[in-house]
């Protein structure tokens, strides 16, 4: 069996999502499980290279990990031929701009999302993707959940019946940072550094509606900024000038309506710390992070209002859980080796750049929404400048 070498820039992976999800979860992971396997029996071994500012993190890092290449120089990284993919998780503003780099440089490129904090910014970098010819991607790892999983199952087996609504639940308190220290960097609260929660959480529901219930055709959203002052890491005050909770309704095509309310300032009381309840007229399922339970049509029970009286039927009982039949890898994982696969082989990969950039284009839709109060069309993307325009509620 024969393997061979693919090089690996990863950039950002000193901060929390980079580390513990691409490099550790993922890239690590699979380099200690002996590589990536192709169709044709041999495999692809990664040979990251990390890079980050911080010399002392980024090499505490690399070696906790077995890794070793690393560099403070990412202009050196970027221009060295024997790294085929550049891989960025740093901050949204500065994306767009290292990915240029890197597409200028003919590497292969993916990235986690928003890809840009606007749709121009987006766009472009898709049109630089394509017009280079490189193999491009952005993560979606809530597609791979195994909740959701379960969800597109019983959407595929015919299960909910014609669905008609999905409702999203999201979200969990962040400490302001004055009595416990914040679980949120500082930065996600200040929209002058690229925070907020529509810019952040959107471009997520975009790929996970279209691919799960219905492509989005329509928004309408209203933030909010319900702490307004948090202490940051250097236990300073400052001003929450970013959106930390968000509301928003979302027509989907054949009729679906979605809605989804995410907060940082919510205290949770729900199975997970977010949940989809899908209702059709043949069946409901409630999918969290690992878990689904279902309700089929046959067996609903047969409630009737009455507030004199107190409420005898437990709801909760006439639910079903969802085996786990599947063994499910982790998400961020089982992402990267299908990217890896579609470099190495030209293995089929839909979650391109252009993807990332609907996500962008609904966040602008969205905060286009809660501005002018109205619901706002989500016109289809065409890098070629065409535009199809979305339906409304139906």
């Amino acid at each position: 069996m024969t393997t061979r070498r693919l090089g690996l820039i990863m950039n950002g992976v000193t901060g929390r999502m980079g580390m513990n999800q691409h490099l550790i979860r993922s890239v690590a992971a699979i380099r200690a499980q002996g590589g990536v396997a192709l169709s044709d029996g041999s495999r692809v071994q990664l040979d990251p290279i990390l890079v980050g500012r911080n010399a002392d993190k980024v090499a505490g890092l690399a070696r906790a990990h077995g890794i070793e290449r690393w560099t403070t120089d990412l202009d050196a990284a970027i221009a060295d031929p024997k790294d085929e993919i550049f891989f960025d998780a740093a901050t949204t503003q500065m994306r767009p701009n290292l990915l240029e780099r890197a597409i200028e440089a003919g590497k292969h490129i993916y990235c986690e999302k928003p890809i840009a904090t606007n749709l121009a910014e987006a766009l472009r970098i898709c049109r630089l993707a394509e017009a280079k010819g490189i193999r491009n991607g952005v993560v979606q790892d809530k597609l791979f959940l195994p909740g959701l999983q379960k969800l597109k199952m019983l959407r595929d087996s015919g299960f909910f019946g014609r669905m008609l609504s999905v409702r999203g639940e999201f979200g969990y308190w962040v400490f302001e940072g004055d009595w416990q220290p914040a679980q949120r960097p500082s930065w996600n609260y200040r929209s002058e550094d690229g925070g907020g929660m529509i810019l952040d959480m959107v471009c997520h529901w975009r790929y996970v509606l279209d691919n799960l219930f219905g492509e989005v055709r329509a928004v309408s959203c209203i933030g909010q900024t319900a702490i307004p002052e948090r202490v940051g890491e250097d236990g300073r005050r400052y001003a929450a000038t970013a959106d930390d909770a968000a509301y928003a309704t979302f027509a989907l095509e054949g009729g679906v309506i979605a809605h989804i309310n995410m907060s940082w300032a919510v205290r949770v009381y729900r199975d997970d710390l977010v949940t989809f309840q899908v209702d059709g007229t043949n069946g409901s399922a409630v999918a969290g992070l690992t878990g689904c339970v279902m309700q089929a049509r046959q067996a609903t029970p047969r409630p009737v209002w009455n507030p004199d009286v107190k409420q005898t039927i437990d709801f909760y009982q006439g639910w079903q859980e969802v085996p786990d039949n599947v063994a499910f890898d982790n998400g961020f994982k089982a992402q990267w080796e299908m990217f890896v696969r579609h470099v190495a082989e030209d293995a089929p990969y839909r979650y391109t750049l252009v993807e990332g950039a609907k996500g962008v284009q609904l966040v602008e839709c969205a905060l286009q929404s809660w501005k002018e109060r109205r619901w706002i069309d989500v016109p289809a993307l065409d890098l070629a400048g065409g535009a199809r325009p979305a339906m409304a509620a139906e």
